[in-house]
């Protein structure tokens, strides 16, 4: 193992952390501005929904790199992480002091972070070879590298087991040839958590294996996929002979399967979990709308919005408590789906009602702010009902592990 240097150790007395923290993002950020909060005030952007083009998402990327390798340096950028790979060897007490106190700065957006750093990082630490959290570990938590998950395929999404992307042995490791889709990040990435199929003989899930793949390789083929709002962050991924040795497996050849199991747990659990400027939440900007329409006093809107913020906020408390439990080293449980669904559920609620009261104003741009600001949001939540697993899969998920309902029938194929 290669000798890796984390930088400083933030202290333990929270007191201490908390100045410790204040002085580096008093050195190296902004503080926020205060938000503009209230209909017509600011910018009518809003937190879900819009994408930038691939010109300034390449900027951004550029941005949070140079801010997160800063953040690590610093003893900031892995506070739960183990110590022997780079971490900080926190609590998750640690980690919520820092979010608290970071929400009071302007710092880069690290949503290019998002899948390294809460879904495929932990998964590297759970089932990776020494070789791989020595090689990989520090560099995604410090931003050297990011990375991006290929499991979804044109043919098994829902039905992840069916992937046929293919993994053949060879001398000192695995040939890779096959297709991923709607792959988030694949542009930018450095490497890819794969799951292929390694044992045609063998069972549907026990013939899987999980691979650690580099994105940079020759046969490694990136291409967009625009959506219907016009976004570009999803992506197609073609694999021709792509070597990847015996040290990147996951696990052991088999284990793909549970691995998985791991990785979309992590997923799942980092859906719900996300924070939103004040003035561009769209919890708090369908509130503002209520009241700037005059229906305040709607016994059906005041009802239907009293469900959407609900489940905002029990959304949040099970992330959170999802959150601490994965820092504190425990595995992702069923509670991981509750939420995934609660957020998709969620989001098309909030489309929903904002169409009802805005009516067309929605989908014809008129100039008028706050209106057409929310196509993007209706246009882009049917994806939420399909990433980390279907809303299907997740009452699924729910019914057979926590209510323990009997699981479907099996058919032959």
């Amino acid at each position: 193992m290669t000798d890796l240097v984390p930088g400083p150790v933030p202290p333990d007395d929270e007191d201490e952390f908390r100045r410790a923290a204040v002085a580096f993002l008093d050195a190296h950020a902004r503080p926020a501005a205060p938000q503009a909060v209230g209909w017509g005030v600011g910018t009518d952007e809003l937190a879900v929904g819009g994408e930038p083009g691939r010109d300034e998402e390449l900027r951004l990327v550029h941005a949070a790199v140079t801010f997160r390798r800063e953040l690590y340096d610093a003893g900031f950028g892995w506070l739960t992480g183990p110590v022997e790979w780079g971490g900080g060897g926190k609590g998750p007490r640690h980690q919520e002091l820092f979010e608290q106190i970071v929400q009071d700065y302007e710092i880069p957006s690290e949503t290019c972070f998002i899948v390294g750093h809460h879904i495929v990082g932990p998964t590297l630490v759970a089932w990776g070879t020494d070789e791989v959290k020595d090689r990989y570990l520090q560099a995604i938590y410090r931003g050297d590298l990011i990375a991006c998950q290929l499991f979804s395929e044109p043919g098994a999404g829902s039905d992840l087991a069916g992937v046929r992307s293919r993994a053949e042995r060879v001398a000192g490791g695995w040939l890779v040839t096959g297709q991923k889709v709607w792959t988030s990040g694949a542009h930018f990435s450095d490497i890819g958590e794969m799951l292929v199929r390694t044992d045609p003989g063998a069972s549907k899930h026990g013939g899987l294996t999980m691979l650690v793949v580099d994105m940079h390789d020759p046969g490694v083929d990136v291409r967009p996929l625009k959506q219907m709002n016009g976004g570009e962050a999803f992506n197609e991924v073609f694999l021709d002979n792509v070597f990847v040795p015996d040290s990147h497996v996951l696990g052991r050849p088999g284990d793909g399967w549970k691995v998985a199991m791991t990785t979309l747990g992590n997923e799942r659990s980092t859906i719900g979990f996300r924070f939103a400027p004040v003035a561009t939440d769209e919890v708090e900007r369908l509130a503002a709308m209520i009241e700037h329409f005059g229906l305040a006093d709607d016994p059906v809107i005041r009802q239907a919005f009293a469900a959407i913020a609900i489940r905002k906020t029990t959304i949040r408390w099970m992330a959170a408590r999802a959150a601490r439990g994965l820092a504190a080293g425990g595995e992702p449980g069923p509670e991981a789906s509750i939420i995934k669904l609660m957020d998709s559920v969620n989001v098309t609620a909030v489309g929903k009602l904002a169409g009802r009261i805005l009516g067309p104003r929605m989908m014809a741009d008129t100039g008028e702010w706050g209106t057409y600001v929310w196509a993007d949001l209706l246009l882009s939540a049917p994806s939420r009902r399909l990433a980390g697993g279907t809303d299907e899969i997740m009452r699924n998920i729910m019914s057979e592990r926590i209510l323990g309902l009997p699981r479907d029938a099996q058919f032959n194929r």
